[in-house]
């Protein structure tokens, strides 16, 4: 199978996010959103690697529209922020489950083979499959109706998905990834997220290949939730595609795309730590040195196509790049002063916590509620008392 080139897809650069941004209509967003086919902005990957962040997004949208907290495309980017908000309280319990699952299924915990390939005969899930492998990215609508199949239909457990999902999505972030699969899963509110056959057909648009008439999904929604909170698991069903091949993820930088490091004497100088989380590379300083911690990536492996997105941006803004053991980091940076934005990716939270005194905070455009929002409402309601808009 033939992967897209992701430079052309997203261009690794800040001036490509500026230009998603002012290619945004907020009404037409939220008119269209739901159909594969309506004007969505494919942002997500910027935002997610830090090319561009949310106070930003919204200020420059605020340039070119007037902007409501009632605004489809404001509740979105809110959505995000809720999402790290629960991490911050939840740390490493964004991945295990907030809720128990709706049935009392033995759910899978690895994916099943015709998933992976694509061929279950179901085209929804096959050409989300595809899409998935061949852009790294996919429609919010596609990414709810492949985890929807894969927990409820197919019983497979969501962090098996999760996990499956992170590696290959250039915008996979751990808390809206994670958590996202856990909302459909029911697991974090107690409401599964089911579809059918008619859901697809009304939100395809005119995008050929997506609809499913005469599929086990083609059914009513009271015979779909009947199987979700049975043990039932739905069998692959032949297809005419005979599927494709998983790309590879990888631990590790693919051969060529790291570069040479040639570093200077770091002694005394300003160093600015650009992470994976961090490619804007904003800030006062001597040299910009890209980390990526090997530890973080033997746990969660990207694609060749991630990698890609992260290590052009990373040659293009920093000084080197380096890729190792955090010690193998430490020794290099040890005589350097050191700042860096923060991040609560695991691993690297705790490296940075040891290695620059003070992290900058992470900016927000909606207040972070000191307490925990245990649903999207709630915390909608708190920024709703004192909006910002």
């Amino acid at each position: 199978m033939q992967t897209a080139d992701p430079l052309e897809l997203f261009p690794p650069a800040p001036e490509a996010a500026a230009a998603r941004i002012a290619a945004i209509d907020p009404r037409a967003y939220a008119r269209t959103r739901n159909a594969l086919d309506g004007q969505v902005t494919r942002l997500s990957p910027y935002v997610t690697h830090g090319y561009v962040h949310v106070p930003e997004v919204v200020a420059q949208l605020g340039r070119r529209h007037i902007l409501r907290l009632q605004d489809r495309i404001v509740a979105e980017l809110g959505w995000r922020e809720y999402f790290h908000h629960v991490w911050r309280h939840l740390g490493d319990g964004i991945f295990e489950s907030r809720r128990p699952p709706i049935s009392d299924a033995a759910y899978a915990d690895t994916m099943p083979d015709d998933i992976l390939r694509g061929a279950t005969g179901v085209p929804v899930i096959d050409a989300a499959v595809r899409a998935l492998y061949e852009t790294g990215y996919l429609h919010n609508h596609a990414r709810l109706w492949l985890a929807s199949y894969v927990v409820h239909l197919r019983k497979v457990d969501w962090r098996a998905g999760a996990v499956w999902s992170y590696g290959y999505l250039l915008d996979g972030d751990l808390a809206p990834n994670h958590l996202s699969w856990q909302w459909v899963a029911g697991t974090l509110t107690g409401r599964p997220y089911l579809f059918n056959a008619d859901n697809v057909s009304r939100n395809a648009g005119q995008v050929p290949g997506w609809r499913s008439p005469g599929t086990a999904i083609d059914c009513g929604y009271d015979e779909i939730e009947r199987i979700a909170r049975s043990c039932e698991v739905l069998p692959a069903e032949p297809g005419t595609h005979p599927g494709v091949t998983p790309p590879g993820l990888f631990a590790a930088p693919p051969a060529g795309l790291l570069p040479q490091a040639d570093l200077p004497s770091l002694a005394g100088r300003r160093v600015r730590l650009v992470h994976p989380w961090s490619l804007a590379a904003p800030g006062d300083a001597d040299l910009r040195i890209g980390v990526l911690l090997a530890p973080f990536h033997r746990r969660f492996p990207w694609s060749a196509t991630r990698w890609h997105f992260v290590l052009a941006r990373m040659r293009e803004a920093c000084d080197a790049v380096l890729f190792g053991e955090p010690a193998e980091l430490d020794a290099v940076l040890a005589a350097a002063q050191c700042v860096a934005l923060e991040t609560r990716n695991p691993g690297y939270a705790e490296w940075l916590a040891r290695r620059v005194p003070s992290c900058e905070a992470l900016p927000r455009f909606f207040d972070d509620p000191p307490q925990y929002c245990t649903s999207f409402s709630r915390f909608w309601e708190r920024i709703a008392a004192n909006p910002p808009l």
